[in-house]
């Protein structure tokens, strides 16, 4: 087993489009023309702002559409540059709270009833917490559309990654529901990134949502890098955060099942445990800590597959992968059931069984790599602004 680093300055793989969306920020919205809602007072609001990752992309693409609407955020997190990207904290960002979420999730429900502003015709939250529950004018003055990435999970559906689990979390998170169902009752409009989201929608709040899937930057994806053409596909890739529900400790026993290097690119708090595992199988396993968006699109290009072993939401990875024509083999659970055609782009296996996910890796040879690529332009930013576009222009008629 080999055991190598490759450094970079860029933030953890897994929000790597986020990146490219950052740079953008200033620049002239992805759609032509007169800008959407132009001439209305429009607020964007998201929950806590991080670096890079795959909310924030979103909330960037959003500004993309709305380059004259404010921009607010509970906390940005010190990397972030607040002024180019024109973000306005909450209250929250002078006080310590602001250093653990965990702390901070009794708060957020109320973060933006306190000294908000007035004035908006239209708000339009980017929410995977309490986003939904911003509440900046009357209902009948300003008009509160909603994308949502998922409710709040370690509320509503704690065991699905860990986060929020356990007996002495019962009466804060009935509470914590109780309010999230309340402060969202003036939300006119939803929009989910997956279908699955949109049914979590109507089982926990009762309401409705139409399915608009986020941005991926398939054109990037997509052009091959002049050093992996016509390079042979040697290796098995798992690209996100190293955290327990991303299932990384199990990619190293599919490898070590398929008998194929593995590289494991992006960052996070597993690392030493998923090193130490490493050590323990007879195939090279490869950390890529943190690479850059350029060098994910050549690990993309140069893998066999890519292994997704993870119930998410959406999954913006799979689909970065597929645009540079390399198959997927994870779950058959959430967003995959959308991102991936089974037979023709990737396998999905209905087991967490390390042997069943390798015969499906044994089997990627016989997909085609132009179909696999084909497919993703289905997910692209253009598709995104075009439907997010509508639906805005709609709700707000």
């Amino acid at each position: 087993m080999t055991s190598t680093d490759r450094a970079t300055p860029a933030s953890s793989a897994e929000p790597a489009g986020a990146s490219a969306s950052a740079e953008r920020a200033g620049g002239s919205p992805a759609n032509s023309g007169t800008p959407l809602l132009a001439g209305r007072p429009v607020a964007l609001v998201h929950e806590w702002f991080s670096a890079a990752g795959g909310s924030e992309n979103v909330f960037l693409a959003l500004g993309d559409l709305l380059p004259h609407a404010d921009r607010y955020v509970l906390w940005a997190e010190p990397e972030v540059p607040r002024e180019r990207l024109r973000l306005r904290e909450s209250w929250l960002a002078r006080t310590p709270l602001r250093r653990s979420k965990a702390l901070a999730l009794p708060f957020l429900p109320f973060a933006w009833h306190l000294g908000r502003p007035g004035g908006y015709e239209v708000v339009l939250s980017s929410s995977h917490a309490f986003g939904h529950t911003a509440r900046f004018g009357p209902p009948e003055q300003t008009r509160h559309l909603s994308y949502v990435h998922s409710p709040a999970r370690y509320l509503w559906s704690p065991d699905f990654d860990g986060r929020g689990a356990g007996r002495l979390l019962g009466g804060p998170r009935r509470v914590l529901r109780a309010a999230d169902v309340r402060f969202s009752r003036h939300v006119h409009a939803y929009a989910a990134n997956s279908v699955e989201v949109r049914d979590r929608i109507r089982r926990y709040w009762r309401r409705d949502a139409v399915v608009v899937h986020p941005p991926v930057d398939v054109d990037f994806f997509a052009a091959a890098p002049p050093a992996q053409r016509d390079q042979p596909r040697d290796h098995l890739l798992g690209v996100g955060r190293w955290i327990p529900y991303k299932n990384f400790d199990l990619m190293i026993a599919i490898a070590a099942e398929a008998g194929l290097p593995l590289v494991l690119a992006g960052g996070g708090p597993e690392e030493a445990r998923l090193r130490r595992l490493a050590a323990t199988v007879d195939v090279p396993v490869t950390f890529e800590s943190r690479p850059d968006r350029a060098r994910l699109r050549e690990l993309y290009w140069g893998a066999r597959a890519l292994l997704f072993p993870a119930h998410e939401d959406f999954g913006i990875i799979p689909v970065e992968a597929q645009a540079c024509g390399t198959p997927v083999v994870g779950l058959r659970a959430g967003g995959l059931l959308e991102t991936v055609v089974d037979g023709e782009t990737g396998f999905l296996v209905d087991s967490r069984e390390p042997a069943r996910h390798a015969a499906a890796v044994r089997r990627v040879g016989d997909l085609s790599a132009d179909r696999v690529r084909r497919h993703a332009t289905a997910f692209g930013a253009d598709r995104f602004a075009s439907r997010m576009a509508g639906w805005v222009a709609d709700a707000c008629r």
